[in-house]
């Protein structure tokens, strides 16, 4: 199980080592990754730093998403089923 504060969508791209992802609860929030897997780990973590720089920075923070999901788009080109 990942503890997800926020959500995260995946997006696989033409090259099958080449994943986009972000966070549309966290204006700003975007990264890459060589894998679904990649783009969960480097997600959880980064989402913390967004959060910490935020903070750092007396930004505002969104809430915490209640009920966060993890969603892949292009699946058939990440080879998700």
């Amino acid at each position: 199980m990942i503890d997800l504060k926020y959500s995260l969508i995946i997006e696989a791209t033409e090259d099958p080592a080449f994943f986009t992802f972000y966070s549309p609860d966290l204006e700003g929030f975007t990264g890459v990754g060589n894998s679904v897997e990649d783009c969960l780990y480097k997600g959880k973590w980064g989402i913390e730093e967004h959060v910490s720089l935020l903070k750092e920075r007396k930004l505002a923070i969104p809430k915490r998403n209640p009920n966060p999901t993890v969603t892949i788009r292009n699946a058939e080109l990440a080879g998700v089923r």
